[in-house]
């Protein structure tokens, strides 16, 4: 997040379908890859990408999808709009994983888990889109558990804001998504090491899990940022904002020492009017805008 700040993970260097940077590293890869521009538009894309969508590839890359051929999310509902997910990826600056069902003539034909990474080509924004299929075994599939904090993936964060909108737009509940920015990690990772940094995380992460409702959906959305997803009958997401407030603020003794760091924290209350990714947005613009809690950094060794 940051202030909006994009950051580029891959810089492609003008890659065509016969440039030989793409038919050397990308072309045999045993995982589908795909390049798409800002708007959505595919620019190139290996032969397994287009094998594990069901489509030729020549499809793939003219935006021609036959007869009974639908991508969906695994509840069934349409994926989001490419140009807002990828408006999401590239503010963001990190990588989004969301489950894909492949429809045949209203029949799932795969399953897979769709990666997208922020890029650049030719200087302008863009997106590396991994494609793999969805494990057996769930434990190894990516994305969901994020492995440091045991919390839920930004994967399963999506999936239950979007089955959490589901049911107050046809239940008549509402849905409140929160973001949580700490700041200062890397204060603490410079004085202290990286690995009372990842404590810290985990810490205030069990903390969360454990003070807020069993009901709520405790994740973890980025680096330093943590999402809560909470449904209730009327009102806002001031009260459970500032429950999160009051577990966030207080000191957390970490490998001998005691932490207290500043945050910000945003709030939004939808309906189910809205999709997912608008309602990460608006949380997002308002978490940028929000100024740190008023909390005093405190780093005293006992």
């Amino acid at each position: 997040m940051k202030g909006g700040t994009q950051v580029s993970v891959a810089d492609i260097a003008a890659p065509t379908i016969s440039g030989t940077v793409w038919a050397e590293l990308v072309a045999e890869l045993p995982t589908g890859v795909v390049l798409q521009d800002e708007g959505g538009e595919v620019l190139a894309a290996n032969e397994r990408a287009a094998e594990l969508l069901g489509l030729e590839r020549e499809d793939l890359l003219a935006g021609v999808r036959p007869e009974g051929w639908l991508a969906c999310d695994d509840s069934g509902a349409s994926l989001p709009d490419r140009t807002e997910l990828g408006r999401q990826v590239l503010r963001t600056g990190t990588q989004l994983t969301v489950p894909m069902v492949i429809m045949r003539n209203g029949r799932p034909a795969s399953r897979l888990w769709a990666t997208y990474h922020p890029a650049a080509h030719r200087g302008r924004p863009a997106l590396m889109v991994m494609l793999q299929p969805v494990a057996t075994d769930a434990s190894h599939s990516t994305g969901l558990v994020d492995p440091l904090t045991g919390l839920p993936g930004r994967a399963l964060l999506l999936d239950r804001l979007d089955q959490s909108l589901t049911r107050s737009r046809t239940m008549g509940t509402l849905t409140s998504l929160l973001l949580i920015d700490v700041h200062q990690l890397a204060s603490v990772n410079s004085r202290y090491g990286f690995e009372t940094g990842d404590q810290l995380l985990k810490s205030l992460a069990t903390r969360l899990r454990d003070g807020l409702r069993a009901d709520h959906t405790v994740a973890r959305y980025g680096g330093d940022e943590f999402a809560v997803i909470a449904e209730h009958p009327r009102g806002t997401g001031e009260t459970i904002a500032t429950r999160v407030h009051e577990l966030a603020k207080i000191p957390l003794v970490v490998n001998q020492h005691t932490l207290q760091a500043r945050f910000q924290l945003s709030w939004v209350t939808s309906d189910g009017q809205v999709g997912v990714l608008s309602m990460l947005d608006s949380a997002e613009q308002r978490l940028r805008a929000a100024a740190p809690a008023a909390v005093p950094v405190q780093r005293k060794r006992r």
